[in-house]
């Protein structure tokens, strides 16, 4: 299909964008897209692809903007229950780790979790899959880590493997069995640690095998006060890579612990959250290849004040992408949409800044920035179409949904052709 006409086709093309970089959307007035197979073939202006392809089925996008589908890597997606009661005890002045102290929190999500069935778990995600496939994102990361056993940790990983054989999106998966500490762990965490080193690792990587061509999934940890500590997390980090896993952290959301240096010197995919990260460990971060994934709507879920200082992450040279952290307990939020316009007003990003952490920066952060994130010759055609007729409408508008088609591997899954 040639899509053409488009107001702003997006392309994203170059791969992703350092520091200042960052925020060069390769745009293209009255700009079209032809794929073919589920992969992009040319891209450039309406006028020079109709001329080129004029026997090409075509869809008329005039007036609207075209660009890559969102990219999410930090998601929750797989859980049972909900913790809204939690919700109105932080309405009335209970902090995030004071529920976690009096056991709830991840835990309460864990107990439900561990309750529900394969089938139950996957019913509960795939209904927000739907939701978020509908505003945008066409490829997502999903963590495990409310079961924090063995057990059902495998059966959070079977759920997601299942669905993104199911639904449209890919998903790219990770272990974060070191997500907190479980109850029957309560007061020895070094136990519960190497219960992840010795059992879990090893029954994840033989069970893998077993389940999928796929390579190994991330391994993930909570590093902060309350879940596990700097040594607590090199040791988990560590026998993953071992055992050959690529990693992620979990860094800074409370506190400053040194996750992020730990995540660079370990050659972390990416750290994730970065709230109170200090500036020396964002010069270590700026000099790397590890990428800084900010989750907005996490701080604004906890009605907190501060954010991820993004500015400085730029200014040091990192790589910066955006997520949504959707999660039962801090940010159930399935829109992309939505994180962007947090980020322009929290982060102090520009549209353009967040559209780019938002695709290709964004899929670095899973190693997929080869297959998706920008609108280039052989990559997927993962395309959305928004009805606004100027991209800084991201950002710009929130509390809708801007998508009016999304195509996903070169198929339409919502709109008309014209």
């Amino acid at each position: 299909m040639l899509i053409h006409s488009a107001a702003q086709l997006i392309t994203l093309a170059g791969g992703p964008q350092r520091g200042l970089n960052l925020g060069d959307l390769g745009l293209i007035e009255d700009g079209a897209v032809l794929f073919r197979s589920g992969r992009i073939v040319e891209t450039g202006s309406s006028d020079a692809l109709l001329q080129k392809y004029p026997e090409e089925k075509k869809m008329d996008l005039r007036g609207k903007v075209v660009m890559p589908g969102f990219v999410d890597p930090h998601t929750h997606i797989v859980w049972a229950g909900d913790r809204s009661a939690e919700f109105e005890l932080r309405l009335q002045g209970a902090s995030y780790l004071e529920i976690m102290e009096a056991g709830g929190g991840i835990v309460s999500t864990v107990k439900a979790t561990r309750n529900a069935s394969l089938e139950q778990l996957k019913e509960s995600a795939r209904s927000r899959l739907k939701r978020i496939f509908s505003h945008g994102t066409t490829t997502l990361e999903g963590k495990t880590g409310y079961g924090l056993n063995t057990d059902t940790e495998l059966l959070t990983l079977q759920a997601l493997l299942e669905l993104e054989r199911e639904e449209p999106q890919d998903i790219v998966l990770t272990f974060l069995g070191a997500h907190a500490i479980p109850p029957e762990y309560a007061g020895n965490t070094p136990g519960y640690v190497d219960q992840v080193c010795e059992e879990m690792l090893p029954a994840l990587a033989n069970w893998w095998q077993t389940q999928t061509n796929k390579p190994y999934p991330y391994v993930d940890v909570f590093c902060e006060t309350g879940a596990f500590d700097l040594t607590q997390s090199r040791q988990i980090l560590e026998k993953a890579r071992e055992l050959g896993f690529p990693l992620k952290i979990h860094a800074d959301e409370f506190d400053n612990l040194g996750g992020v240096s730990l995540a660079v010197e370990l050659g972390a995919a990416s750290a994730d959250h970065l709230v109170v990260t200090s500036l020396d460990d964002i010069k270590v971060l700026g000099e790397s290849d590890t990428v800084a994934v900010a989750l907005p709507c996490t701080p604004f879920g906890l009605a907190e004040q501060q954010y991820t200082p993004a500015q400085e992450i730029l200014k040091a040279g990192g790589i910066l992408a955006i997520a949504t952290d959707c999660n039962p307990g801090t940010a159930w939020c399935e829109s992309m949409q939505f994180a962007a316009a947090l980020a322009c007003r929290y982060m102090k990003l520009a549209p353009n800044q967040a559209i780019a952490a938002a695709t290709i920066n964004a899929a670095a952060a899973i190693g997929m920035d080869q297959k998706v994130g920008s609108l280039e010759s052989g990559k997927q055609a993962d395309i959305i179409v928004l009805d606004i007729p100027d991209y800084r409408h991201i950002g710009y508008r929130f509390g809708t949904n801007l998508v009016r088609t999304v195509i996903k591997h070169g198929q339409v899954y919502q709109g008309e052709e014209e």
